[in-house]
């Protein structure tokens, strides 16, 4: 199974830049998209062989997630929790049998920080939200998380110390959820690879020179570790700030009987 994160920055300007390729030259079983920017009539995609499912905000041209998924889920749930969380369209949620599925778009703590207390509000909310499905079924989550976690997740780290998306703040909350039962899956495969990024600044040559974070993650559960093959990025492929990510997972990769001791506990 091949899954695939985006942040597309507006789908429908992604589209005119060629998102539609990338997506059928990819071919991924799942495919997920942030900020999506749009209401419900304002795109129509064919993506044949697809189920689509969209969370849109309501402010207009602002936000918003949507899955692409081959295989029909078992559910869906928009949102989460507090419904002061629900306006903005940020979370997705599409059970599987094997697994929790949870796209993600965090909110950004902007530039003076304004948002912070909100943004850490919305991390604690997540990841008791995260905790109660993974004690059902192994959870895959996916997104734009807008926060650099270590020092080689961003070009320059000391001059950015304390601005938004790497505070002590945030990049404790992503700590206390990876030490909470999951895994930062690009690290699994990469633990210590720099200069790999996700999303670079629109200023004149800064991806050309790739001054960029990696802010945009996969993140499973640590027992889905066994059945994780690879995870990658695809600075390559433009249309957007961000660049798409993507993990394969085999969950028939274990006998049966070991498979089910692992998903079920």
């Amino acid at each position: 199974m091949k899954i695939v994160s985006w942040n597309v920055n507006g789908l429908r300007a992604c589209v005119n830049k060629g998102f539609l390729n990338y997506f059928n030259e990819v071919d991924a079983d799942i495919f997920c998209v942030q900020e999506t920017k749009l209401q419900e009539g304002q795109i129509e995609l064919e993506l044949e062989g697809y189920h689509q499912y969209w969370n849109y905000a309501i402010k207009k041209g602002y936000s918003g997630t949507a899955v692409f998924t081959k295989e029909k889920p078992n559910s869906v749930k928009y949102g989460v929790g507090d419904a002061d969380h629900q306006d903005e369209g940020r979370i997705l949620t599409l059970e599987f049998p094997d697994f929790y599925l949870v796209n993600v778009y965090t909110p950004n703590s902007q530039r003076d920080l304004a948002r912070l207390p909100y943004r850490l509000s919305w991390e604690d909310e997540l990841r008791g939200y995260l905790k109660a499905l993974d004690r059902m079924k192994p959870v895959i989550l996916c997104g734009d998380l807008n926060v650099a976690h270590h020092e080689r997740d961003l070009k320059n780290a000391k001059s950015n110390v304390g601005n938004s998306g790497f505070t002590s703040e945030e990049r404790g909350k992503m700590t206390d959820l990876l030490t909470d039962g999951f895994t930062d899956t690009f690290r699994y495969f990469h633990p210590e690879t720099e200069g790999a990024y996700t999303w670079w600044s629109y200023m004149n040559k800064v991806r050309e020179r790739n001054i960029g974070w990696r802010i945009d993650y996969f993140l499973t559960s640590d027992r889905i570790q066994p059945f994780l093959q690879h995870a990658g990025i695809h600075p390559h492929v433009m249309g957007s700030d961000h660049c798409p990510i993507w993990l394969e997972v085999d969950f028939s990769a274990l006998p049966l009987k070991q498979k089910e001791s692992l998903l079920t506990n």
